[in-house]
């Protein structure tokens, strides 16, 4: 089998998963979750005190344990979203069969990988000092907690990782970027291999900035009917948090080591809408579905299903599906896993392409939750409704949007010996 394409590229696969997500931190646990139908979604009681804050829904990560060398020395320069994180990747590396490999530490592997911002926390001992005129409470660590690659660098030392590291903190295309930026890394030669992703916390302020935009849910006594993305009654999102990283590799280097091959990533593309921070523009979403397609060599016939973003915003889910039908017709499934646990912002490109990946190899794909009546206003596309759909397919492709207008579309192939 060819290891590079027919334009010399290398061909990148994907080698090991790793995450923690609000539906659980293993594909079993996940898979039935998503089978349910059901979200996870929860009142945030802790919300409670902030005056002026609508929303009181939010989806917290499922619990983890950390090994013992997770400790206060490890652990000091780390907030909740490094912390994450780094976790996601041990257990990435681990099902890579690469976890105290030296090739971890050789320079042929780097890090591309983000989130929204650094923790919430560190922000706000920044902000105290500049109401204050106090450093009382700042230390060392306080900024690259703060900073918005906490999670790559973080993950970087832990691991002794000394390639390239690739910074994503582009909102709600972190994770897909993370994954998109990391496989032209290896395509191009540049790394033999690359941990991608990207992470989240969840945090009031986040619930604060899509507030004062009236764009999330404020259906605070029934969390287990909302978010409704594509739905006519959906009346905003819920915040998730989680982390989720790839191992990425290039095939050649994959194979001679005897790897297993989860998947191919054989497309993907980035642009902007180049006109409104928030609000989207379908004609620039179409044409990065359309890149990514040119990039994987496919037409549109070749996607057998689509995992749409999806956040249950009334202007976004339109301009989504209207761009989604413009390439495609009405004739892919398409489903969202935002229903099951709400937007998870930064770790959401990742998030999603992992589940994807993994129904793509079992051959079903999970129903968008709470959606039973479509808004005629979204593009007429097939939502897959009322239960999960089995569908044999070898290409899918994963579609995130982002504040700022940018755009990303990734595609992947199932792997077959």
């Amino acid at each position: 089998m060819s290891t590079s394409t027919t334009t010399g590229k290398k061909r990148v696969v994907v080698t090991g998963i790793g995450a923690l997500s609000p539906l659980g931190n293993d594909w079993a646990t996940v898979r039935t979750q998503l089978l349910s139908g059901r979200n996870v979604i929860r009142v945030m009681h802790e919300w409670e005190g902030y005056e002026g804050l609508s929303t009181q829904l939010g989806c917290t990560v499922a619990p983890f344990e950390l090994p013992a060398h997770y400790n206060r020395k490890t652990m000091r320069s780390m907030g909740r979203v490094a912390l994450m994180a780094t976790r996601a990747t041990e257990i990435a590396l681990e099902n890579a069969g690469l976890l105290g490999d030296p090739f971890v530490k050789s320079g042929h592997m780097g890090v591309s990988y983000g989130s929204s911002a650094g923790t919430p926390a560190a922000i706000g001992d920044f902000g105290r000092m500049m109401a204050e005129k106090s450093t009382e409470g700042i230390n060392a660590n306080t900024y690259i907690k703060m900073m918005s690659h906490t999670a790559p660098v973080n993950m970087g030392v832990f691991f002794g990782a000394t390639g390239r590291v690739i910074t994503t903190s582009s909102a709600c295309t972190s994770g897909s970027q993370g994954l998109g930026y990391a496989y032209e890394a290896i395509q191009s030669g540049k790394q033999l291999a690359m941990l991608a992703g990207g992470a989240e916390e969840l945090d009031a302020t986040q619930a604060a900035v899509f507030d004062t935009l009236f764009a999330t849910s404020t259906k605070n006594g029934t969390p287990e009917l909302t978010p409704r993305p594509f739905d006519a009654h959906r009346d905003g999102l819920v915040l998730g948090e989680g982390a989720c990283t790839f191992v990425l590799e290039e095939l050649e280097h994959a194979q001679a080591r005897g790897a297993q091959i989860l998947g191919e990533i054989v497309g993907f593309a980035t642009n902007s809408d180049g006109t409104h921070v928030t609000h989207p523009n379908p004609v620039t979403m179409a044409q990065a579905m359309r890149m990514a397609l040119a990039d994987a060599g496919l037409a549109p016939e070749a996607i057998g299903y689509i995992n749409a973003h999806g956040t249950a915003t009334d202007q976004g889910d339109i301009a989504e599906t209207t761009a989604t039908h413009a390439v495609f017709g009405g004739a892919v499934p398409v489903s969202t896993l935002k229903g099951y646990m709400g937007h998870t912002l930064g770790a959401c490109g990742a998030l999603e392409a992992w589940m994807t990946l993994e129904m793509m190899r079992e051959g079903w794909f999970a129903q968008n939750a709470n959606l039973t009546e479509p808004d005629p206003r979204c593009g007429a596309v097939d939502f897959i409704m009322g239960q999960a759909r089995q569908l044999d397919t070898d290409v899918v492709m994963s579609n995130n949007f982002a504040f700022g207008g940018i755009n990303t579309s990734l595609i992947f192939k199932r792997w077959r010996e």
